[in-house]
């Protein structure tokens, strides 16, 4: 098939790259490049260092206003595929093709509809995390599902590693449903059951909440691990909590600190997590024990406060 593919971020590579193999790309449809790092130097997306090294045209647009649209509907496509984009396609745009859009997204469909939903979903608890390709419409991702399948993600994954792992599992997904959609075979059905939305992820969802249960702050961890990071409070000052896990040991109350050989330990409102890697605010990251000692806290010193 003639298509035409938008997407950003890391995860919507493989699916790029998984359609080049067996369709014509027309074009792809890509944020324009951002600053980053410390120097805030532009940087094309993701999914443009792709394309520029598979050969394929790009278009860089910030949304996909009426001068993309018209870009876009002078190629002809037959189909549009969408993953991640990180913006809206309307009408006209999204009649343009013959067979309209369709979209990958990171959830089981209808839970987890928004920006974030493998993050939301780690955050709840969900033991059983998947990816949807749907037909794309105006309301948000509540298109008719033409696959889905569950995907095995280990207990202790952070997000980004479930973001890849998804995101790799997802692109063969994605290729079966333009393969079917090009013989006439694929058949798209409506969503069934409650939708549950994924707002995307701010600063103040990554706090650490010590009275929570060890289960509920290391879900917590894991979805917002690395971005936008868990931290928490020590004698007013913020720290980034970036290796933590559940640990049997005796139960202390919530945001008491005592140390081992291997770790931190942490009271919850359960039993303790093992903390074994933070970043200060202001320093670099380092082994959390280590960071404890040099701050020679008293005992009554807590996290969280």
């Amino acid at each position: 098939m003639r298509l035409v593919f938008a997407g950003t971020p890391a995860a919507a590579v493989p699916t790029l790259r998984t359609l080049v193999r067996s369709h014509e790309i027309a074009a792809v449809i890509t944020r324009p490049d951002a600053p980053l790092g410390r120097k805030r130097v532009l940087t094309p997306s993701p999914v443009a260092q792709a394309a520029e090294e598979l050969g394929l045209p790009i278009i860089k647009a910030a949304r996909l206003d009426d001068e993309a649209t018209e870009k876009i509907t002078a190629l002809e496509p037959e189909l549009g595929v969408i993953v991640a984009y990180g913006g809206l396609v309307r009408e006209p745009l999204l009649s343009a093709p013959e067979h309209g859009w369709i979209n990958l997204h990171f959830s089981l469909l209808p839970q987890w509809r928004g920006a974030a939903p493998v993050q939301r979903a780690l955050i709840a608890g969900d033991t059983e995390l998947g990816a949807s390709v749907f037909q794309l419409v105006p309301a948000l991702d509540a298109g008719d599902v033409y696959a889905a399948r569950t995907v095995p993600v280990a207990a202790d994954a952070t997000a980004d590693v479930a973001l890849r792992i998804l995101a790799d599992d997802g692109a063969g997904l994605t290729a079966d449903v333009v393969a079917s959609i090009a013989d006439g075979t694929g058949v798209a059905v409506a969503q069934q059951g409650e939708a549950t939305v994924a707002p995307k992820l701010t600063l103040e969802d990554g706090a650490l909440e010590w009275t929570q249960s060890a289960a509920e702050l290391f879900a917590r961890f894991r979805g917002v691990t690395p971005e936008p990071g868990a931290h928490t409070t020590v004698e007013g000052l913020r720290v980034k909590v970036l290796a933590m896990a559940p640990i049997d040991a005796e139960a202390q109350a919530p945001g008491t600190v005592w140390t081992t050989k291997q770790a931190l330990l942490v009271g919850t409102g359960t039993s303790p997590v093992a903390v074994t890697r933070v970043q200060p605010a202001g320093k670099g990251a380092m082994n959390a024990t280590d960071w404890w000692r040099g701050l020679r806290a008293d005992e009554n010193v807590r996290f969280g406060a």
